[in-house]
């Protein structure tokens, strides 16, 4: 291995105690590829195992919490305890190669579908119209009940008994995204006049729902971490203050890692008072060591891997190029940096061993990625 990336390799111990054996994490990657009815299909165990085999933390695509949270055709399921089976053996084949497993646990809240969810019913934190994952109309969110807030929050910490017990060395609560949680944060989602109205009452009460769970079923060594989005298009919508708010109170929490979600790990703040400045290090200065940060976004080379590594940030998520080259970390630590794939190739015979729903979706340009047809 090139002395260089040596840092990418260092073992990195978490709060709880568990230690990561490199700085290289495995994004949650929405594959479209689990049965109709949520459970784990057979095409998925092989593919998330491969991604899984080098890295240090192994995270699975979103998986729903309650049916009125399915956001994506093809989504795994933990809102039952029908889908331990399943569920099980994607664990194992998670960590047979050293990586610690996490699922991600997730609600689509206005975002999920309804051609997915009962009666075709959507709920969000108040009333909202729009369109989602591949939808050529928009669809129509109705505002989120107290007793339903409530019974959401109890299936976050649900999905985590179910993890626990499935044999997962952890939880990341999906809090980014335009997802449900990040639409309490968030002013252009959550206009409520009553106790939800506060920006942080949700978060922080899903997230006191899954520790207690996480500590009650899979003890002290079990992972909980948190991922979020750190600035929104919409207007009003989350600004970097907003965020700074957010990690002020997320840090105080027992939570083992933040993960911040970025399309480009070096993008800059739209606006405000932070504009221009990366937000990748505003967001490392403001946890401020008390928990490691994940960084993720437009990672394709060996280069950029160590350049997202030294912005502060202690984790190095890859999404898109662990799907175009499951052998990316392999080929760093053996010397072969040189030999890793950043380029989809339509006429790619081994379809880059992808199950074929996810194979289409890359195919046909439904995710950004370098392209040799472009």
């Amino acid at each position: 291995m090139n002395d260089k990336f040596t840092p990418l390799f260092e073992p990195l111990p978490l709060p709880n105690g568990v230690t990561l054996r490199n700085r290289f994490v495995l994004a949650p990657l929405t594959h479209v590829s689990s049965n109709e009815d949520g459970t784990i299909s057979d095409r998925e165990i092989p593919y998330i195992e491969k991604r899984s085999e080098d890295v240090g933390l192994a995270i699975t695509a979103a998986s729903n919490v309650t049916a009125l949270g399915k956001a994506f055709p093809g989504q795994p399921s933990i809102a039952r305890d029908s889908d331990m089976e399943g569920l099980r053996e994607q664990a194992a084949a998670m960590k047979k190669h050293g990586a610690k497993a996490v699922a991600q646990i997730h609600h689509g809240g206005a975002q999920s579908l309804p051609a997915l969810t009962p009666g075709g019913d959507v709920a969000a934190p108040s009333e909202i119209e729009l369109a989602s994952f591949g939808e050529p109309q928009k669809h129509q969110a109705r505002p989120i009940t107290q007793e339903e807030i409530e019974e959401t929050i109890q299936a976050f910490g649900e999905a985590t008994r179910r993890a626990a017990q499935a044999g997962f060395d952890g939880v990341e609560i999906h809090g980014a995204n335009h997802y449900l949680i990040q639409q309490f944060v968030s002013p252009y989602y959550n206009r409520r006049d009553d106790e939800w109205a506060n920006p942080f009452k949700f978060p922080l009460a899903v997230v006191k729902e899954v520790t207690d769970a996480a500590k009650e079923h899979g003890g002290d060594d079990f992972i909980v971490g948190y991922r979020f989005s750190p600035e929104e298009a919409e207007s009003p919508g989350i600004t970097m203050d907003l965020t700074k708010e957010l990690i002020d109170q997320l840090a105080g929490q027992p939570l083992d890692y933040l993960h911040v979600s970025l399309m480009d790990i070096h993008a800059e703040t739209r606006e405000g008072s932070y504009a221009g400045q990366k937000r990748i290090q505003l967001i490392h200065d403001w946890i401020d060591g008390r928990m490691p940060l994940i960084g993720i976004g437009s990672i394709f080379t060996a280069e950029d891997a160590l350049k997202a590594l030294e912005t502060g940030t202690e984790l190095v998520c890859l999404g898109r190029e662990l799907l175009l080259d499951y052998q990316f970390v392999r080929k760093i630590q053996e010397g072969r940096e040189h030999e890793i794939n950043a380029t989809f190739d339509p006429e790619e015979p081994t379809k880059y061993h992808l199950p074929e729903p996810l194979w289409e979706q890359l195919y046909n340009g439904f995710y950004p990625l370098p392209r040799r047809d472009a």
